[in-house]
Order: C-alpha cells, then sequence, then structure tokens
C-alpha cells in the first residue's frame, strides 16, 4: 500500500513538473511577424508607416517581447498584390492591402459604391460593425486569410485644370486618369467622363502633357505627389471612400497561443484606429497645403452631390451585380442607412 501511495506522488509529481515545463516553454516561445506594406516609411507622410509602428510598439509592450514585429515597407516584398499572395502562402504574416483585395476577394468591391459614406462617422459605424465582422468572417471563410480590421485610405476626390468641376456636367468629354478597374471605369462612363487607366508613377507627366485633363485622388496622395504643380482645381466631392485591409496568416493566426492572439487581435484594432486618425489630419493638413499652393478648392453643395449619386451610384451597383451576391450590396445599403440615423 506504501509503495502504492510512494508511485501515485510520484506519477502526481512528475505530471506537475512536466505541465510546469511546458508552459514555460510556452511562455519562452518566440513568435516573428513579418507585416509588409507598398507605401513610403516616411511616417510624417504615410499612414501605413504611421500604423505599422504603432502596431509594432504595441505587440511588443503587450506581448512581453514574444512577438517580434518586422515591418517591411516601400514595396520592400513587393506591391499590394505581391504581398497579399505571400500572407495567402503563409510567406509573410500580415499585410496591409486595399485595391487588389478583390483579386482575392470580390466581394471587397462592396465598400466602393459612389458616394456610399456620407461622414466618415457613418463608415466607422459600419467598418466596425456587424457587417465589417461578417465581411471579414466571410473573407475567412473563402480566402483562408484574415482580416484583423478596416483601416482608412480616404474619399477620393477630382482634380482639374481647366475649369473647377462642379456639377456631372462638368465632367463631360473630360480624360480622367483612373485606375485600371472597371469599377472605376464605370464610374467614370456614367458622368460623362472619358475614364483614361495611366499608370500611377506615369500620372503627373500625363496631368502635365495634356494626356488626361484630370485625375482622381485621396488629397494625401494629391499632395504628396505634387499633382497641386499641374492641376489647379481639386473638388472635395468624396466620390468613393477606400478602406484598408489587415489581413494575416492563417497559418500564423493558429499558431499562436490564446493569450498572444488576443495581443494580435487588439493591436490590429487600436493600430486600424490610429491609421484612419492620422489619416484624417494628414487630409486637413493636405487641405491646407493645396490652398497655399494656390489650387482653388471647391466643396459641392447638397444638390450637386444628389446630381453625382444619381449618376453614379445605380451604374456601378448594375455592374456590381455581375461580380458580387447581390445579398452583400443590399445588405450594406441597409447598414448605412442605418448608421446614419445613429449617432
Amino acid at each position: 500500500m506504501k509503495q502504492s501511495k510512494k508511485l501515485v506522488s510520484t506519477l502526481v509529481t512528475a505530471a506537475v513538473l512536466l505541465s510546469v515545463g511546458a508552459a514555460t516553454q510556452a511562455a519562452d516561445k518566440k513568435f516573428v511577424l513579418k507585416l509588409a506594406h507598398s507605401d513610403s516609411v516616411d511616417m510624417a507622410m504615410s499612414r501605413k508607416a504611421v500604423m505599422s509602428d504603432f502596431f509594432a510598439k504595441e505587440i511588443k509592450a503587450k506581448s512581453n517581447g514574444q512577438i517580434e514585429v518586422q515591418v517591411f515597407g516601400a514595396g520592400a516584398l513587393g506591391g499590394e498584390r505581391d504581398l497579399v499572395e505571400g500572407v495567402k502562402n503563409g510567406f509573410i504574416q500580415a499585410g496591409l492591402a486595399s485595391g487588389p483585395m478583390a483579386t482575392f476577394y470580390p466581394n471587397a468591391m462592396v465598400t466602393d459604391i459612389p458616394y456610399l459614406f456620407a461622414s466618415e462617422a457613418v463608415a466607422d459605424r459600419v467598418m466596425d460593425g456587424a457587417f465589417g465582422q461578417k465581411l471579414s468572417a466571410d473573407f475567412n471563410a473563402v480566402t483562408g486569410m484574415h482580416n484583423l480590421c478596416f483601416g482608412e485610405v480616404g474619399y477620393r476626390h477630382f482634380t482639374s485644370n481647366k475649369a473647377p468641376i462642379r456639377s456631372p456636367a462638368d465632367l463631360t468629354g473630360l480624360k480622367i486618369r483612373v485606375m485600371e478597374t472597371p469599377l472605376y471605369v464605370t464610374e467614370m462612363k456614367s458622368l460623362g467622363a472619358q475614364p483614361t487607366p495611366v499608370a500611377w508613377p506615369e500620372t503627373y507627366t500625363a496631368l502635365q502633357t495634356g494626356v488626361v485633363d484630370g485625375h482622381e485622388n485621396v488629397v494625401p496622395s494629391i499632395v504628396s505627389a505634387k499633382i497641386y504643380e499641374v492641376q489647379k482645381h481639386v473638388t472635395l466631392d468624396g466620390h468613393n471612400y477606400g478602406v484598408d485591409w489587415f489581413v494575416i496568416s492563417d497559418k500564423f493566426y493558429k499558431s499562436l497561443p490564446p493569450d498572444l492572439l488576443k495581443v494580435v487581435q487588439d493591436a490590429g484594432k487600436h493600430a486600424c484606429a490610429e491609421e484612419r486618425r492620422v489619416n484624417r489630419v494628414f487630409t486637413a493638413d493636405g487641405i491646407k497645403t493645396l490652398k497655399e499652393k494656390g489650387v482653388t478648392i471647391y466643396t459641392p453643395n447638397a444638390g450637386e452631390l444628389a446630381q453625382f449619386k444619381k449618376a453614379t451610384q445605380q451604374p456601378v451597383i448594375d455592374w456590381l451585380k455581375t461580380k458580387v451576391d447581390q445579398k452583400w450590396i443590399d445588405e450594406l445599403l441597409v447598414t448605412v442607412k442605418d448608421a446614419e440615423t445613429k449617432k
């Protein structure tokens, strides 16, 4: 009997030691998270640089150094499509992307519906709420990747050189540089413009030489590319609102113990909120810079915005219905309307 009790005691002690050892080993395990983006690494002008730095610092502090975030900016690991492909294949742990997301997940295009979000507050409510969570969950089911949160590219506006754009009629016949995306091409055609795809690095010269009459973009990009040197009018119509996706590898996601996974999830949400905050500061500062450079800034009134919306929204929705399930479009429109009534 004594030998039996002794054996039991020994086995219990061994089990406890093994458990403690395993816990200690887990606590000592280090993880490396490579985070890639294609924007500038200058935090004075790049929202993604600020976002990445914020994320890395919070992860380091909250994980007690167990997770090392290595940031690769300025396209060091490729363009946005390349880095998302890397995340999907597990070669890169995380990445920040916007435009190319539709290549991997067509439903990502629903947030590009023209004149969708009447304000940043409405956009935040929709993307942080049940719809954004549902979209992220479906993204995971379809692609195998995870989306930590939605950041912000911001509102896109028109630039022109000949005259200010105050209504759809002012766009008739104008050659407007757009990204080589069918949605944007459809949108510009619905306004009577001639959509002209031009690579971004060639846009300044195309505007300077008259290959195109104008273009559309977010304010920080208009300023950083010095478009004000070749375009003297900016119309703040906000025809599209862009979101950044913070995608993370499924392999890495599942390798984390629950406590560290929560650290990553929380840090992602906080980083997206920081990107939105700084992007709005960059935008406000950018408008001031444009005015200082002699650019005419025009903000359409409610009636003019209604004209733009009427001309573009339905044609783009009709095109979207050929690419995504209509239920996503319908649910988003209902969610937006609901968000507009909340404070």
